[in-house]
């Protein structure tokens, strides 16, 4: 079973790197449940194989890991026809609550 987890909102930090951007992602699991997991864990998790996306305007765009210039792995969506980014211009996760 592929696992997947749809991104509903992020934390971000103010730091002008994007790979120090973002700090958390949230979203609902294929299963149903709402998670909070770190950058790092959604590296992990896509290096694991899990499908990590958004939906912008209903359209379905898959998140991968980026490696920065000076070798920082960081989450980013693939390229769409949005010229906003994806994962930056999500809500703020509010810690302990599922955001829709």
């Amino acid at each position: 079973m592929a696992y997947s987890l749809l991104i509903t909102c992020v934390n971000k930090s103010d730091r002008p790197n994007m790979w120090e951007k973002i700090l958390h992602v949230g979203g609902f699991s294929n299963a149903g449940h709402y998670e909070r997991i770190t950058q790092e864990e959604a590296i992990q998790r896509i290096n694991e194989g899990w499908y990590l996306w958004v939906n912008p305007a209903g359209i379905c765009v898959k998140c991968v890991v980026a490696t920065s210039r000076y070798g920082n792995k960081y989450i980013k969506t693939a390229a769409d026809d949005e010229t906003s980014n994806n994962l930056l211009s999500l809500q703020e996760c509010i810690p302990g609550r599922a955001l829709s």
